[in-house]
């Protein structure tokens, strides 16, 4: 009994320590560096009838990354925010789990227009925030940004693609 609960009990131990789950003071000096680090930010311009307003957002790339967000935050830095691609295009669906400060959600549009503005979603609400069509990318800012600085629906968002 007990060798048929070590082989099934070793992957998992073994997955375990290969995708970081060892204790914190286990890490190496170098992973304590990385996650001590500001997140690396790219610029993004969003022109609205009353100008470009400017940001520097995060890049959430993998799917790691992507069902993470925002989540846990406790602010965000002005004109700061996380941007989610979507190759292919898709339809997106959000939520606020874990997600302590409001955000207003731009669902925005292959040509890069915003097709949708979700405006200050309610930290830790569990309600689907829905694209209502397919977009090629999610940008997340403080929730009342977007009305903050004049962002409308059909604004154009421009951004460095990977």
């Amino acid at each position: 009994m007990a060798s048929g609960l070590r082989h099934v009990l070793a992957p998992l131990f073994a997955a375990c320590l290969i995708t970081g789950c060892a204790p914190t003071a286990a890490r190496s000096a170098e992973q304590r560096a990385a996650a001590e680090q500001p997140p690396k930010t790219i610029p993004l311009e969003i022109r609205t009838a009353k100008g470009v307003r400017q940001f520097r957002v995060e890049v959430a790339v993998t799917q790691e990354e992507q069902a993470k967000g925002l989540m846990y935050r406790e602010a965000l830095p002005a004109h700061g925010g996380m941007i989610f691609p979507m190759t292919p295009p898709r339809f997106a669906s959000f939520w606020m789990k874990n997600t302590l400060i409001p955000l207003d959600m731009l669902f925005i549009r292959p040509d890069g227009r915003i097709a949708r503005i979700a405006a200050n979603a309610v930290p830790q609400d569990l309600t689907p925030i829905e694209s209502g069509e397919p977009v090629a990318a999610v940008l997340e800012i403080i929730g009342g940004g977007a009305a903050a600085d004049g962002i409308a629906e059909g604004d154009v968002v421009s951004w460095a693609r990977r």
